[in-house]
């Protein structure tokens, strides 16, 4: 029935004299969305509105799909596309609408004009009335409720008319590439996946960092990993995922360092290759999946000591997260099953019994003086080695 979709966008239309640029950066995201598609689909913009209408035939579940994996889209509203008809026609195109979408209803209902072709006859509430008659009419059961209707049939006169009375819902936020790009510290866990989704939803590019430590952590323990950025991807597009080998420099921060120092020196340290790679990809900023007091390393005295080595911005987005709201998000973008898998990574393998949760920077610093022999070097292998992969989904 339907070969028509109206994309709706929220906060892209506060955007005044640059929103274009927001628009049409939408628009190449929806494309790069529909060629996961079966179908040819041409795309239109006018003040305020996508339009998308199939040419071929098209698995609709499947567009749909695509459509609300994309950031910037608010809404998406399948959409019966008339030619322009005197408003006989149109009350009989609404009513045989009405019959195929909800036949035997007994909900309630209003009809909602938008009426942007001024030339047309009927006035909004005109043509309100006339189509909302013709569906009593020809619709048994069926009643009127202006203020809390069951249904509402939307109706926009343009250069054409356009029929539709749900909107199912995108997940918002900008388009991606409209904010920058960030690095990602990604790890095999709930929340750095739920972090990346979340920057991305502000329209910012993400790449990823992943630390590796064979044989401490497994092949399965990385490409759970790569899982996860798949996931991902299916949001902000392929994913530049850098794996660094920190197997090296976790054995030495352990072997010339407190145990009870140990995670927040190892933090620092990734934090450290993670910027340097930031700053080869270009990326203004990192971003981890830290909340405040979820862990030892992330206390707010942590976190200040971990900031220390960074010039770059890092971005929190789940700081004054509760577990439950972040498990909430990664079960809606579906990484929640992959992070729960059983493959430990780097950051578990080497924990203290007994971590420092309030950690003093003059003192860390100190005893990160008995690393300075071959640390630096370290860090240039481990980076210069990197191994990098483009990961989008299947």
């Amino acid at each position: 029935m339907f070969q028509s979709f109206l994309i709706k966008y929220a906060e892209i239309g506060i955007k005044g004299k640059n929103r274009y640029l927001f628009e049409d950066a939408l628009v190449r995201q929806i494309k790069l969305a529909l060629k996961k598609c079966e179908g040819s689909f041409v795309l239109s913009k006018t003040p305020g509105r996508i339009f998308l209408d199939a040419e071929t035939d098209f698995d609709y579940d499947e567009v749909i799909e695509a459509l609300t994996s994309v950031f910037g889209v608010w809404g998406v509203c399948p959409v019966v596309r008339l030619e322009m008809c005197e408003p006989e026609e149109l009350a009989k195109a609404a009513v045989d609408y009405f019959k195929k979408v909800y036949p035997n209803t007994d909900k309630t209902f209003k009809v909602f004009t938008r009426r942007s072709n001024k030339g047309y006859p009927l006035d909004s509430m005109e043509l309100n009335v006339c189509i909302g008659d013709a569906i009593i009419d020809a619709v048994p059961g069926i009643k009127v409720d202006v203020h809390n209707p069951d249904i509402t049939l939307t109706v926009e006169v343009r250069d054409k008319i356009y029929l539709y009375s749900e909107i199912i819902p995108g997940p918002g936020g900008m388009p991606i590439g409209t904010n920058g790009k960030a690095m990602l510290l990604l790890s095999g866990g709930i929340d750095s996946p739920v972090a990346g989704w979340m920057i991305a939803k502000r329209g910012v590019k993400i790449e990823a960092v992943y630390f590796h430590a064979p044989p401490y952590t497994s092949e399965r323990a990385k490409q759970k990993v790569i899982d996860l950025a798949k996931k991902v991807s299916k949001y902000t597009g392929p994913i530049y995922l850098h794996i660094v080998n920190f197997t090296d420099i976790q054995l030495y921060i352990y072997e010339n360092t407190p145990h009870d120092e140990l995670t927040i020196i190892m933090r620092r340290y990734m934090m450290r290759i993670a910027e340097a790679i930031a700053k080869e990809s270009e990326c203004q900023c990192l971003v981890t999946g830290e909340s405040i007091g979820q862990v030892a390393s992330q206390t707010t005295q942590s976190l200040v000591v971990t900031n220390e080595v960074c010039t770059l911005p890092v971005f929190r987005p789940l700081i004054a997260f509760d577990k439950e709201d972040i498990v909430a998000i990664s079960k809606k973008i579906d990484t929640y099953e992959t992070s729960i898998l059983p493959f430990e990574d780097c950051c578990t393998i080497f924990v203290a019994k007994h971590p420092v949760t309030k950690p003093n920077l003059g003192i860390i610093k100190k005893h990160e003086e008995c690393l300075k022999e071959k640390i630096d070097d370290m860090v240039n292998k481990a980076i210069d080695d990197k191994e990098t992969i483009i990961v989008s989904e299947d």
